[in-house]
């Protein structure tokens, strides 16, 4: 069983390439989770696999390859969801920590969805909203993300 299973939105054209989530440079998923004090040091993306040794996991809402998120469509995000909901069913993580807010708002009909715990459940997990960890939401830092992951941390350990 996972404590946290993470939700990207989807692979971007360089994740898409590598078959690595979070893959593109400069993308923070990667720096944020080891700061947080998930992983005991920085994994690379082509370390993923390395994940579940951490009681992790990682999944995306959508498959399809785009170069920005908003490039999806409602319904696929939508069909994502229903993907996902059967996921946390099936292993049953802890949390479930979806790396989006809009996308998760869209995916879920939860327009005012905010970062951070949710007071609802989803499935057999509890759920957390946290920011996109792309650069191109630069007005969330670095510093500021990783506290947020470890807010998460910290909870799934609980």
């Amino acid at each position: 069983m996972f404590r946290v299973l993470f939700c990207g939105i989807n692979p971007g054209l360089y994740s898409g390439a590598t078959g690595h989530h979070f893959a593109r440079p400069g993308n923070r998923f990667w720096p944020a989770l080891h700061g947080s004090g998930f992983t005991d040091r920085l994994l690379s993306p082509s370390e993923q696999h390395l994940l579940p040794g951490f009681g992790l996991g990682i999944t995306n809402l959508a498959h399809r390859t785009t170069a920005r998120a908003d490039e999806l469509t409602g319904e696929e995000l939508r069909e994502g969801g229903r993907r996902l909901t059967e996921l946390v069913e099936r292993h049953r993580p802890r949390y479930l920590a979806v790396a989006g807010v809009t996308a998760y708002r869209t995916a879920f009909a939860r327009p005012r969805t905010a970062i951070g715990p949710q007071d609802e459940a989803f499935g057999p997990a509890r759920l957390w909203v946290l920011p996109n960890p792309s650069g191109l939401n630069a007005h969330w830092t670095l510093e500021r993300m990783a506290g947020e992951f470890a807010r998460l941390r910290e909870a799934a350990e609980a």
